[in-house]
């Protein structure tokens, strides 16, 4: 048996019978299947998510945290955490600096930045995909860094200002 299960408030790893790493971790939060959650989700630990999320759903990088998309959960808004699975949807990008693990219902609408990835058959990935070694992303920063850009774009007397800065130092 491959993928997620989750029973009572553990939510286990079960890899493909040749792996030796099987992982407990207690279920933090859950979304159900009926609720729709309008703004953005900071967690730590675990996080499974039935239902929607329109807004981001982020947790700090290093926390060994982990979200669970499941099939028929949506998310609109960008998701930054350090290990995850998706088997439901994702319109948005999504960064991870640890694992994502892609089951046979996933669709993402987005660009996935990752370290390691693992993609079923029948997932779908409508975005690029850039392979960031550990260490190269980091989750809050990578969004701050972006932002600057955008403004920068939005406003061209700001760049004018800040290459006349770079300049004369």
């Amino acid at each position: 048996m491959t993928g997620k299960h989750w029973s009572g408030n553990h939510f286990e790893m079960l890899g493909k019978p040749n792996k030796k790493k099987q992982t407990k971790m207690k279920l933090d939060t859950m979304i159900g299947p009926n609720t729709e959650i309008h703004g953005d989700v900071k967690f730590t630990q675990l996080l499974v998510i039935d239902g929607k999320v329109n807004g981001n759903v982020s947790a700090e990088d290093g926390s060994g945290s982990r979200l669970a998309l499941n099939s028929g959960g949506r998310i609109v808004g960008d998701v930054s955490v350090p290990d995850l699975y998706i088997d439901g949807e994702v319109e948005g990008d999504v960064y991870a600096t640890e694992h994502v693990e892609l089951a046979n219902n996933a669709q993402i609408k987005g660009n996935v930045y990752y370290n390691l990835l693992e993609m079923a058959m029948g997932a779908s990935i409508n975005g690029n995909l850039v392979h960031k070694p550990k260490g190269e992303i980091r989750l809050l920063e990578h969004k701050a860094a972006g932002n600057q850009k955008t403004e920068a774009k939005k406003d061209p007397k700001k760049n004018e200002q800040a290459d006349t800065k770079q300049a004369k130092a």
